[in-house]
């Protein structure tokens, strides 16, 4: 029977086709009722002679071996007669479960790019979906953000798994498509750009000397994670040596760039009930009626099959009455308003700004100045022309700045030879000298600093008294042991001309404060070279194994003891010597090791090595504020140098 497949129509006697939501190239993508369910599912049809119509069965047998929360699951797979094409073809068709809610490309045309952390969580969620249907062997061939759905209760669900790549025609098993196009799902909840491999309705990522721009290149403000991400996928071969960050996920396979994700978003609680909102808000907007569609096999240019126009109302039988005349309009003299001016008054009256009708008097007139004698009068009754002004003392606080005589003022006025003037009120005997207060207080800061000074100086003074004055001949020293002092007995004298060397094989890059490193031997035990700050103790459990620094002799020479002068306890350290600069301790055997819970620390060894560079390994390193960290103000190298 000929028709055309429309809304209300029924397959195989229990689907209700509902909506028609996509068409390709004679594929159609609908929504429909289950009558035997009761639930609404979703139906991909297709005309059983085409070519795509093994590829769609197979692909739906396919994906159903994939079990994962966040798939649409297949459930049914046939073809009906009931329902056919219009030359009276059959149908096949593949049921799948449907979800409501918002898919990414109406997301991103409704709200622009997403905020990292929650498209980091979105794309997430799609990668560990990716993760176990590729472990099965099965790719999803299409992965767009149209096929991605975030549903009424905030979780991601993945749609038209192998079923959608296989009604476009694309060959099954592109596990590699998937991957960039997971990228590409990154790229487009960032920049609202589309950049993977499959076809999709979002705006495509803008590129330059063929490679994709950098998101950071097409939106401000992503992070340097979630960029690296997409350019190391996107453009893994325009990418120059070492521009992408190391990292410990292999981007390569979809379960790698569910890691690196799942590592940026941290705990992902409440993103879900994020989502909730959004898709809301677009439902309480309503449902979208797709108009009926004619089905056409591919290529196909007929005529669409003409519909009925609704009807026109009839015509009213009486006439609507007149409109309520309108209120005459207020005069502008009456009313002299304008928008936006002020109103003070309950009734809205703006007459305040009326021309006011009386006029103002005007403001009386400036008095004339009284005027000034050129010379003062002279004085009557024979009085001399100037008096002399009475000497002013120092009032009751002792205190007054222009004391120049020891008269006796008293404090309350000054006479001149024109008048008298009112003096300075009395001095508040309480209060003092203006500035005596602070000064007293500038006095007793620099005391108590000169006597910091002091005692500091002091000390210091009496910890390099030995080196000033020397050792005393009658006295054993006290910075030397017992073993130190049989070894110098021995003939063992100290190298001079020691170069020292930051020795950090475990670093990147293997530098360890090399700029200071001149001062571990220079003979001042107050400089002293120091390493990094860690925040976690050396050793297995640490960063590294161990830091220090290498001396180089001069010359191939007998080592029979170090003295070490370290600042800070405890230290663990190992002495290693050999005949060329070490790259690096695994597989070398120390010829002495101590841990250190002085500063003064003599390692002598059990018997004599032979060699050129000393190795000097710091294995653990005293506690300071904010971690860890080593320090050697001296190094001093016994022994017989070679002829």
């Amino acid at each position: 029977m000929s028709h055309a497949i429309r809304p209300g129509d029924v397959l195989a006697g229990r689907y209700h086709l509902v909506d028609l939501l996509d068409e390709s190239g004679g594929g159609l993508f609908w929504r429909a009722y289950d009558s035997s369910l009761e639930r609404s599912v979703a139906m991909h049809i297709i005309r059983a002679d085409d070519e795509r119509a093994e590829l769609l069965r197979e692909a739906a047998r396919t994906s159903a071996r994939v079990v994962d929360r966040r798939l649409l699951r297949v459930l049914d797979v046939d073809e009906t007669s009931d329902r056919t094409a219009q030359d009276g073809t059959a149908l096949c068709y593949v049921v799948n479960e449907w979800a409501t809610g918002i898919s990414l490309d109406i997301l991103l045309a409704d709200e622009g790019p997403l905020s990292p952390r929650r498209a980091a969580w979105l794309v997430g969620e799609v990668a560990t979906t990716l993760e176990v249907a590729h472990a099965a062997g099965v790719a999803h061939g299409r992965l767009v953000p149209e096929n991605v759905l975030i549903d009424r209760t905030g979780s991601v669900r993945v749609i038209g798994f192998a079923v959608d790549a296989a009604l476009h025609g694309l060959p099954p098993g592109r596990i590699s498509a998937d991957v960039t196009d997971l990228a590409g799902l990154l790229y487009a909840a960032l920049t609202a750009r589309w950049a993977g491999v499959s076809q999709s309705l979002v705006k495509s990522a803008p590129h330059q000397h063929g490679r994709v721009l950098r998101p950071r290149q097409v939106r401000a403000g992503v992070p340097r994670v979630l960029d690296t991400l997409c350019d190391s996928v996107l453009n893994p071969y325009s990418a120059a040596p070492g521009s992408h960050a190391r990292g410990s996920y292999d981007l390569t396979t979809a379960g790698g760039i569910a890691d690196a994700l799942r590592e940026f978003v941290g705990d992902p609680a409440g993103l879900a009930d994020a989502e909730v909102a959004a898709v809301r808000r677009r439902e309480a907007g309503g449902t979208r009626t797709m108009p009926m569609v004619p089905f056409a096999p591919p290529g196909s240019t007929g005529d669409l099959p003409a519909q009925e126009a609704d009807p026109l109302p009839d015509p009213l039988a009486e006439p609507l009455p007149d409109p309520d005349p309108l209120p005459e309009p207020v005069s502008r003299t009456e009313q002299p308003t304008e928008a936006g001016l002020p109103i003070f008054d309950d009734d809205g009256s703006v007459a305040w700004i009326a021309k006011r009708a009386d006029t103002p008097p005007p403001p009386p007139p400036f008095e004339d100045l009284p005027e000034r004698p050129l010379f003062a009068p002279d004085p009557a009754d024979g009085s001399p022309a100037r008096r002399p002004r009475t000497p002013v003392g120092p009032g009751h606080g002792g205190f007054w700045p222009w004391d120049t005589s020891t008269g006796t003022g008293t404090g309350m006025q000054v006479t001149t030879g024109s008048g008298y003037i009112e003096a300075v009120e009395e001095f508040d005997e309480d209060e003092g000298r203006p500035g005596r207060r602070w000064l007293w207080l500038a006095a007793l800061v620099a005391v108590l600093a000169l006597a910091l000074l002091t005692i500091v100086f002091v000390f210091n003074l009496g910890s390099d008294l030995p080196k000033i004055v020397g050792n005393d001949d009658s006295k054993p020293a006290a910075s030397r042991s017992p073993s130190t002092s049989a070894s110098a007995d021995a003939g063992a004298t100290a190298y001079t001309g020691v170069a020292a060397d930051d020795f950090d094989p475990q670093g990147d890059p293997p530098e360890e404060n090399p700029e200071t490193t001149p001062l571990a031997v220079d003979g001042d035990a107050a400089t002293s070279w120091k390493t990094m700050t860690y925040s976690q103790q050396l050793g297995p459990g640490g960063l590294k194994t161990g830091v220090g620094l290498t001396l180089d002799l001069g010359t191939s020479g007998e080592v029979t003891e170090v003295d070490l002068t370290l600042v800070g306890a405890p230290t663990g350290v190992a002495v290693y010597v050999g005949e060329t600069a070490p790259r690096g301790v695994k597989g070398l055997t120390p010829v002495a090791t101590a841990t250190a819970d002085g500063t003064d620390v003599p390692l002598e060894l059990d018997q004599p090595a032979t060699g050129r560079y000393v190795t000097i390994w710091l294995t653990s390193l005293p506690a300071v504020d904010g971690g860890f960290r080593g320090e050697i103000a001296e190094v001093s190298v016994l022994g017989a140098a070679g002829e």
